[in-house]
């Protein structure tokens, strides 16, 4: 079956990693995580590229909230994110997936810099390269990493995985509104102008400009990747 979209990027929340609980990497999530991307390298030949989060390890907000330094914060955070990465490209490497990890800041001992010809080369064998360290920067979420990142290696979707049940975008929030809607599909100014939470407005403003869609799913519900790369309907397609 030909697949929707030939190269994609996954954007995993650093939440996604820590499962029931609230800090820390829960192993079967881990796992859980390869296997969807493993089983669409497999079965639908299509590049996956990765970018993770690390607030289950460490969030800036918090750092600043405490008085922290807001630079000081960010940079722990992204530090935090390459633990993720190492932790997905082990389970992927076990599970028999050639992967690469490459890093924004650089650190020779554990991982590549970035590099984006390399990168594409890297996806083009077949390998599935994890992106961390956010862009470097402080200021600067993982979202708008994951935009910027999806974008230079010319991924035709970015796929944000939420966590908690969450399917997709809704009209509020429905942990705290049960009665709040689904919404399917959505466009970029839509998505701006009523403020909902899909990316910060740097990457929607990122993916606007270059015509990238967005798809927000579950990343946690079992199969899910592989239905939005077969042309089904889930979660909520923002373009």
């Amino acid at each position: 079956m030909r697949p929707r979209w030939k190269r994609v990027l996954l954007k995993v929340s650093g939440e996604a990693f820590a499962g029931e609980g609230s800090q820390g990497i829960d192993g079967a999530v881990v796992l859980q995580i390869a296997n969807e991307v493993a089983e669409v390298r497999e079965d639908l030949g299509v590049d996956v590229a990765v970018v993770v989060g690390g607030g289950n390890i460490w969030r800036g907000r918090t750092g600043v909230m405490s008085g922290m330094d807001r630079v000081q914060a960010d940079h722990m955070g992204m530090l935090a994110t390459v633990i993720n990465a190492l932790a997905l490209q082990d389970t992927l490497e076990r599970r028999g997936h050639e992967t690469r990890v490459q890093t924004a800041i650089h650190m020779a001992q554990v991982a590549e810099p970035y590099i984006r010809r390399r990168a594409i080369r890297h996806l083009e064998k077949g390998r599935v390269v994890i992106f961390a360290g956010g862009l470097g920067d402080p200021f600067f979420t993982t979202d708008s990493a994951a935009a910027l990142r999806a974008v230079e290696i010319e991924a035709d979707a970015l796929l944000k995985g939420t966590h908690s049940g969450i399917e997709g975008v809704y009209t509020a929030d429905p942990r705290l509104e049960p009665d709040a809607e689904l919404l399917r599909e959505l466009s970029y100014i839509e998505v701006i102008n009523r403020g909902l939470g899909v990316m910060d407005s740097t990457a929607i403003t990122l993916c606007m400009d270059n015509g990238l869609p967005i798809v927000v799913f579950d990343l946690l519900k079992r199969g899910n990747v592989r239905t939005i790369l077969e042309g089904g309907v889930v979660g909520t397609l923002v373009r």
